[in-house]
């Protein structure tokens, strides 16, 4: 069981972990803030609601992203290191590299999901039973960023 002071030791330590990675470039991926549909709705609004579901509106949850992280993370320390050593050890050219093939398998994870399947009414709106895709903008709206 868990008590106050390791707690505390642990938001130590992991406050220090970020202030060790200070000053250093990193990279975000995914539904990237500003992102939005032409109506203006946000695109991680939308990607959240397919993520998690919604209950009240009887919308199951249809996990792309938590998927791709547990199927798809595992290899990624590898790819750094490889990617690292093929670019000469330059840190943004290898986070650079790391955010276009996690963008693909984000993409990817979208294409690849098929359960729970869309609700009858749904594909007859849509005209065809794929979750997820609709009008393609949300894959298409994946993103990354290398930022200092």
């Amino acid at each position: 069981m868990a008590t106050l002071k390791s707690a505390s030791k642990l938001a130590d330590r992991l406050a220090k972990i970020v202030r060790s990675t200070e000053g250093l470039p990193r990279v975000s991926v995914g539904f990237l803030r500003g992102t939005t549909y032409p109506d203006g709705t946000p695109v991680a609004l939308v990607a959240a609601t397919n993520e998690f579901g919604v209950a009240a509106h009887n919308q199951p949850p249809r996990p792309f992203f938590r998927l791709m992280v547990a199927n798809d993370s595992p290899g990624w320390p590898a790819a750094i290191a490889t990617n690292m050593k093929a670019l000469d050890y330059d840190a943004k050219k290898t986070l650079d590299r790391m955010g276009q093939g996690i963008k693909g398998q984000i993409q990817d994870s979208i294409q690849a999901l098929t359960s729970p399947p869309l609700a009858p009414s749904t594909v007859k709106r849509k005209g065809f039973d794929k979750p997820l895709v609709d009008t393609g903008h949300m894959a298409s709206s994946i993103d990354y960023r290398v930022e200092d």
